[in-house]
């Protein structure tokens, strides 16, 4: 059964695949999207949930086009960025609301992504913010050059946030994590900014670990 209508998707990421593995949605207590970095796969990227298996959980990752989700850097003017960037946020809504349709409500959704995944992930649970089971950003932040107007609507209402950096990212400047930190916080998230010392762009045990316990208190209904 095709649980993603991605037909419905304009731009450039219109009718992508999307990669599943772990429990069917419409049996799933829990989801977790995955959203894969520059130049990786949705395959790719759900070899990340053989680290934190979990029953009765799907794991859902959707495929760029071209293998990235925007052809400039986060950073960059989000002018720069379309309709690329426009298109890869209504694909990640399509598998969201998705996964709602198939019976997984967003306060039962991890969202989570790496590198540009995680930018990706970040400015999406942003613009639309309301109480999800989680939101990991591994490695990214919100898209946009400095200066950008931070004003979402909405609230999060708890939901848990975890971004995960390193100190020597050379793609990902510690301010923008720190930027992403406070937004998150301003939107009613429960946020953990880790930055470690030394790392450069790449997931590291505690980042998944992290995850895992997010996935762990979603999955025994706890906050």
């Amino acid at each position: 059964m095709t649980w993603f209508a991605t037909d419905a998707v304009d731009g450039p990421h219109a009718n992508q695949p999307v990669a599943t593995t772990g429990a069917s949605p419409d049996e799933a207590d829990a989801a977790v999207v995955l959203a894969h970095g520059r130049g990786a796969t949705a395959e790719g990227i759900l070899d990340l949930a053989d680290e934190f298996r979990r029953e009765n959980v799907a794991y859902v990752a959707p495929q760029a086009a071209g293998n990235e989700w925007y052809p400039q850097s986060f950073l960059a003017s989000i002018d720069a960025n379309e309709p690329h960037l426009s298109s890869a946020l209504a694909l990640f809504g399509t598998v969201v609301d998705g996964l709602a349709a198939a019976g997984v409500a967003p306060e039962r959704i991890l969202l989570s992504g790496f590198s540009q995944g995680a930018c990706l992930t970040t400015e999406y649970a942003a613009r639309n913010a309301r109480r999800y089971g989680g939101v990991a950003g591994l490695s990214g932040g919100l898209i946009g050059p400095d200066g950008t107007p931070r004003d979402y609507d909405g609230s999060l209402d708890g939901t848990p946030v975890y971004l995960g950096c390193g100190d020597r990212d050379p793609h990902i400047p510690v301010e923008r994590v720190e930027e992403t930190t406070a937004t998150f916080r301003d939107l009613d998230g429960d946020v953990t900014e880790q930055i470690f010392e030394g790392m450069g762009h790449g997931v590291v045990k505690p980042e998944l670990d992290a995850v895992e316990a997010m996935l762990d208190v979603l999955l025994d209904g706890g906050e």
